[in-house]
């Protein structure tokens, strides 16, 4: 068996960032919300407790029984993780009259813990709490601070707690603290490679279909024509890919898939134009969540459409997505413990009449790991490398209602944009840029005539797991290019601005 380390999950929004920086190790880790202490077996070398947004002082509050601290396993509280330790333990905590959020000065105070080594004395982290830790637990001492708070506690039976995120990149020496943790502390060797991932993926899609077709939605981004890849080398042509120009997708969008996918050996596509369709559902929407969920229940009904059209001797049971666990994340988590941000097309807009059975290979990775495991799988790296596109597309980049001119306008400056990018050396170099139009008209002057046009905004952010991004700092030179030719070639705009949002607070997307 398989040694691992266990993340219990309290609703954080960093839950799977905590595997991904575990996964980065090549050590194996399974991440639950819901424990029963007395089945942890020797397997678990190391147990983590999360973050989340309750407070271990409400009623109904997620805990966990005590006797897993007799277990005698190596135990790192996280943020609630922390505050749930000390409450578990005879502390107390108590809601805090200052809130603690973004970066804050670390002080290590018991310099050789096992925990800090390679750390230095004081490094930035990353604080995202309202509760405070009034009484320690007893045992426990505090082993480094910030100006206004225990931020680290540890006792002599190897349970460690951290008020901060080390698994956020904002931590400088959280990613050092969690390999202390793992490797130093719980004594856990390397034992998991993105080979075994595709291995096990595959027998679990064989054991699941049990030979019947499965149908795909294919949109040409990185995330479906993965998971497409890894089902097609388990089920070979009995998968059916699905194109749907929903008609608000990139510029071109339809034809460029067709080019990249029509010349693959054993793969079976089928495109669909609802262009009309899907416009016409979306008239007088404005509400985000709205739109998201009619493209979502919009896209079943196509795929309920083409199932029956397809269909020979059996019904089409299967329906494949290539969600990835930031989506689900952002959806909230299955148990209801985290707090919804925005409902993806493929999650929490599916209907809940839904007749198919999902499969989605790629739900428990982060999109870094999807990359490699395209790599690996032989995708083309021009298509490994292409940014991320929403689910619902341009339906939740042109904000409020959506009609057929706002997306031309839109999927015209989108395309400047991205066309600059790559003429300029800078593509590769941002993790995701865009363009939203904006519902705002302004008065500008083109010829010395009077205009009153709409506004876009450009957005590009880096990052390395969509969970927390920056916005680029893109040349200002390179961005007046962009302005000019926007204003210029795209009728119907006259105004450019430059989202220089981070997230958090802002998401990536706009709606």
């Amino acid at each position: 068996m398989r040694e691992k380390i266990l993340i219990i999950d309290y609703g954080s929004q960093y839950s799977q960032l905590i595997a991904r920086r575990i996964r980065e190790m090549e050590v194996y880790c399974e991440i639950t919300s819901r424990v029963d202490v007395s089945k942890i077996g020797n397997d678990v070398k190391g147990i983590i407790f999360s973050g989340g947004p309750a407070s271990v002082y409400e009623e109904n509050s997620p805990s966990i029984d005590k006797k897993i601290f007799s277990l005698n396993i190596p135990i790192l509280g996280i943020c609630y993780g922390m505050q749930l330790i000390t409450y578990l333990n005879g502390g107390m905590v108590e809601k805090s009259d200052k809130r603690e959020f973004g970066k804050a000065t670390l002080e290590i105070i018991e310099e050789e813990n096992p925990l800090f080594k390679g750390v230095p004395k004081e490094s930035l982290v990353w604080m995202s709490h309202g509760d405070h830790i009034t009484k320690m637990a007893q045992g426990f001492r505090t082993i480094a601070k910030t100006s206004s708070s225990n931020a680290a506690v540890c006792n002599d039976d190897k349970v460690y707690a951290l008020q901060f995120h080390p698994e956020v990149l904002h931590s400088q020496y959280g990613k050092n603290m969690i390999e202390n943790f793992v490797f130093d502390i719980c004594k856990i060797e390397k034992n998991w490679k993105m080979g075994d991932v595709i291995k096990e993926k595959i027998e679990d899609i064989k054991k699941k279909t049990n030979g019947q077709k499965v149908l795909l939605g294919l949109s040409g981004g990185v995330d479906s024509s993965v998971a497409a890849l890894l089902i097609n080398k388990a089920i070979g042509d009995k998968l059916v890919c699905v194109f749907v120009d929903t008609g608000l997708l990139r510029k071109d969008e339809a034809i460029k898939v067709k080019k990249q996918y029509e010349g693959i050996d054993g793969f079976n596509i089928v495109f669909v134009d609802a262009r009309k369709r899907f416009l016409e559902k979306l008239k007088g929407v404005v509400e985000p969540e709205e739109k998201r969920k009619i493209i979502g229940k919009e896209f079943i009904e196509v795929f309920n459409e083409q199932a029956k059209k397809l269909q020979e001797e059996k019904e089409i049971k299967f329906l494949a997505q290539g969600t990835i666990y930031p989506d689900v994340i952002e959806s909230a988590s299955e148990d209801g413990l985290s707090h919804t941000i925005k409902s993806h097309h493929n999650v929490g807009g599916l209907p809940k009449d839904c007749k198919f059975e999902l499969i989605e290979p790629l739900r428990n990775l982060f999109k870094d790991e999807v990359r490699r495991l395209g790599k690996n799988l032989g995708l083309r790296d021009e298509l490994i490398k292409r940014h991320p596109f929403p689910g619902p597309g341009l339906g939740i980049r042109v904000i409020e209602e959506v009609t057929e001119e706002k997306v031309r306008l839109l999927q015209e400056a989108d395309n400047i944009f991205i066309e600059e990018l790559i003429k300029n050396d800078l593509y590769d170099k941002v993790s995701q840029a865009f363009v939203v139009l904006l519902p705002v008209k302004t008065v500008g002057v083109m010829g010395d005539v009077r205009t009153y046009e709409y506004v876009v905004a450009i957005r590009s952010v880096n990052t390395i797991d969509f969970m927390t991004a920056t916005f680029s700092r893109l040349p200002y030179e390179f961005l007046e290019i962009v302005s000019n030719r926007i204003v210029n070639e795209v009728r119907g705009v006259n105004r450019v601005v430059y989202d220089i949002s981070s997230k958090p607070a802002a998401t990536i997307e706009w709606e």
